[in-house]
């Protein structure tokens, strides 16, 4: 089965304790995914992190890729389209 990441949007944000952006993307045409935070990494580079909520004491996840695969496809998408609008931006 082919993967397709598609409709990546990047929102950032003020930096605040190495959160930069916030990510939203379609995965195959069919499901919208949203609330994909984007970090900096102290040694360089980024990370990316995904929803949660709180259930009581426990944080629950509202979902993540459950391979590594899929974990790179989506972070390489993501980082991808994060570089290119910071890039773009930095020329005006």
């Amino acid at each position: 089965m082919e993967h397709i990441i598609s409709e990546v949007q990047i929102i950032p944000i003020k930096p605040r304790d190495g959160l930069v952006a916030f990510a939203n993307f379609t995965y195959n045409n069919a499901f919208f995914f949203s609330g994909i935070g984007i970090y900096t990494r102290p040694q360089g580079g980024y990370r990316l992190t995904y929803p949660n909520r709180k259930r009581g004491e426990e944080n629950v996840s509202i979902f993540h890729p459950i391979n590594a695969e899929m974990g790179k496809l989506i972070e390489d998408k993501i980082i991808e389209k994060y570089e290119s609008l910071m890039f773009s931006e930095e020329e005006f």
